[in-house]
């Protein structure tokens, strides 16, 4: 039986998925600046054996409901929201295997910092890092960084195929594995030449050096990428690793995991090469009475227009101008496509109604709330990771950290009880534990096609959470940097 997997998904902000649940009393995410709020709960993740934190985030605010960020700032609908990857470094200091996963919106910012930015990381981690590739949605960032607004949908993944075209470069052709000689004797730190200047030059970018950074454990971090949409899936089968989704319902789920397979497959890697987790809550507990009445509980928090608000920023429609009862409709524009499809046209049997939309994302955003005892919970993971495909979930939380400390102590023993849960391997990196492997991209990957000539790397072997042992030999790429074109 395939492992069932959990990233905890969190924003380095108040509000995150479950808009109002701030001002609950047991709630402490308004702690958000504290770096003790998250070296504990990095801790209580590593107890609990997930793969990841997956950090969200966004560089604009919500500002599409009622044409203003009032009611985003009002009600702490991810804004104030920080940086995440300041918290990294402190979170990997306390813990040995999990992973870092960090949303970084591409189309702002030059890829040269961004890629000394990664290496550190990797480096400071272990190689713990991964990163979720984000092209953007929200016209309020592109105007704050000076655009009149964001690039087209699917311009954005065009841009974005050149972006990571200078990255792969800079990770993986620039610096050869034994570049670095640091040797005391002769006084040579770097022999120069085995550091490569990538030569690019493209529509968008033009880096004719080296990048500034080292060969780090795993040089390219594990790519994650969360489009659904056709354009989405196009891009996720050729460079991501892992895939974050979210639908409401087992069905349209299960299309989204097909379509992403199929696009794998398109590209030349094999399907179960990428890792697919879908968005949902777990409210828990020792009985089905409690577990209801907790779960009844979180929902008298929730904050109507700050959901309102938040579904208006995913879609780019303001539902300020909705009535409750009123059948959402799929609008195409240049916003998020999978956020409104999910409700609309992915399954063309069910009509939503704004009132409906508004409280199932109440809670736990746009995924499925499982409510009940670890047994009930752990037989509605089951069905879904059976139906789906899916490999994993990525748990938005209700409150901060409580959510996330009942499904430690009280749903991964019953997975492991079950022997549904991966114990931890002796994999130090991200992409090791992942998928039982080499550090280092794979073979089939787009990103191993920008290897300097003649170039070796030496790959290690790996006994992996997904259970076999994957033994890579040393291999000999003959493809120049100008092979692969994106």
């Amino acid at each position: 039986m395939k492992p069932i997997r959990f990233n905890a998904f969190v924003m380095n902000t108040v509000g995150h998925q479950s808009p109002g649940l701030w001002r609950h009393p047991d709630d402490q995410s308004s702690r958000y600046k504290e770096l003790g709020l998250w070296t504990d709960l990095a801790q209580t993740l590593e107890r609990g054996g997930f793969d990841a934190l997956f950090f969200a985030d966004v560089m604009g605010v919500y500002d599409v409901y009622k044409g203003s960020a009032d009611d985003a700032l009002q009600g702490a609908v991810q804004v104030p929201v920080n940086d995440p990857m300041l918290l990294v470094a402190a979170m990997a200091a306390v813990t040995r295997h999990l992973g870092f996963a960090v949303t970084f919106t591409l189309t702002y910012e030059h890829p040269v910092p961004f890629a000394r930015r990664m290496s550190t990381l990797d480096h400071l981690t272990g190689g713990r890092i991964g990163w979720n590739i984000v092209t953007g949605y929200l016209n309020s960032a592109a105007k704050n960084l000076g655009l009149q607004r964001q690039l087209a949908h699917d311009a954005r993944y065009d841009y974005a195929e050149e972006y990571m075209e200078v990255l792969y470069k800079l990770w993986e052709m620039s610096w050869e594995d034994d570049a670095v000689l640091a040797n005391k004797k002769t006084g040579v730190f770097t022999d120069p030449r085995k550091v490569h200047p990538i030569e690019h030059r493209g529509e968008h970018f033009v880096v004719p050096g080296i990048h500034l950074s080292e060969p780090s454990p795993q040089r390219t971090p594990v790519l994650y990428q969360a489009g659904a949409s056709d354009r989405g899936q196009q891009f996720a089968g050729r460079h991501a690793e892992c895939v974050f989704i979210s639908g409401p319902t087992q069905e349209i789920v299960k299309r989204s995991v097909d379509g992403i397979r199929r696009a794998a497959r398109l590209q030349g890697r094999a399907p179960d090469e990428v890792m697919v987790y879908t968005q949902a809550l777990i409210v828990t507990d020792t009985s089905e009475e409690r577990a209801a009445r907790k779960f009844k509980d979180y929902a008298k928090y929730v904050d109507a227009a700050a959901a309102l608000t938040l579904l208006s920023g995913w879609t780019g429609i303001d539902f300020g101008n909705y009535q409750l009862d009123q059948v959402v409709e799929y609008v195409e524009n240049d916003a998020g496509r999978s956020a409104l499809a999910a409700f609309t046209k992915a399954d063309p049997k069910r009509q939503w109604t704004v009132g409906e939309v508004l409280q199932f994302i109440g809670l736990g955003g746009r995924g499925p709330v499982f409510v009940g005892t670890p047994e009930k919970i752990a037989d509605d993971l089951e069905s879904w990771m059976e139906f789906t495909g899916v490999d994993g979930f990525n748990l938005a939380y209700a409150i901060n950290p409580g959510t996330f400390e009942d499904v430690v102590d009280f749903i991964v023993p019953e997975l492991r009880r079950r022997g549904r849960y991966p114990m931890r391997s002796q994999c130090q990196s991200l992409r090791a534990q992942l998928f039982g492997r080499s550090n280092h991209l794979p073979e089939s990957h787009i990103g191993r096609s920008f290897l300097v000539p003649a170039r070796t790397r030496t790959e290690g072997t790996c006994t992996g959470a997904r259970g076999g042992r994957a033994d890579i030999s040393q291999s000999k790429r003959a493809a120049s940097a100008e092979a692969v074109k994106t």
